[in-house]
């Protein structure tokens, strides 16, 4: 997967955020088996104040939250808890665009210490995370959820990351 980093907060570079993004992006191709089809997404590291501001645009939610994505097209399953439609090859050759996650410094810094775990770790499931959401993945149902949460775990112990559940 091809990785665009926008780092707007600094302290994400100091995080390696464009390291760990590279690394769970592998991981997840790998895991899904999508080494076929070239894919890439933009990834913004930002800080609460702008996550905030796009959660009000986007979502009329005005407050900071770890993950947003915004995938590029609609790859939902047709059934709760299905495989969601694949990425189809881009008739150019080009890597399919799938979309976009943003990641917010303070908010994940705090969930990290709270539940007792590295940000690194923390960060990298929730880069996880986006992408899957823009592959079409949700977590709506009870079934969408388990679904999700399995690729998720997988994911990360192919990182020597725990399971986040």
């Amino acid at each position: 997967m091809i990785v665009e980093c926008l780092i707007e907060d600094p302290r994400w570079r100091a995080a390696g955020l464009a390291r760990l993004a590279r690394a769970a992006s592998r991981a997840l191709a790998a895991e899904l088996g999508l080494g076929r089809v070239p894919l890439g997404y933009c990834l913004l590291g930002c800080d609460d104040a702008r996550i905030a501001a796009l959660n009000a645009d986007h979502r009329g939610k005005a407050r900071p939250t770890n993950v947003l994505s915004w995938p590029s097209a609609e790859r939902g399953a047709a059934v709760p808890g299905g495989q969601p439609i694949p990425p189809a090859p881009d008739p150019t050759g080009e890597a399919v665009e799938l979309g976009d996650v943003a990641l917010a410094y303070e908010t994940c810094a705090a969930e990290a210490e709270a539940q007792g775990k590295p940000l690194g770790s923390h960060a990298s499931h929730l880069i996880v995370h986006g992408i899957l959401h823009l592959l079409g993945y949700d977590h709506e149902t009870e079934a969408d959820a388990a679904l999700m949460e399995g690729i998720e775990t997988r994911t990360l112990a192919r990182l020597g990351i725990p399971d986040p559940y």
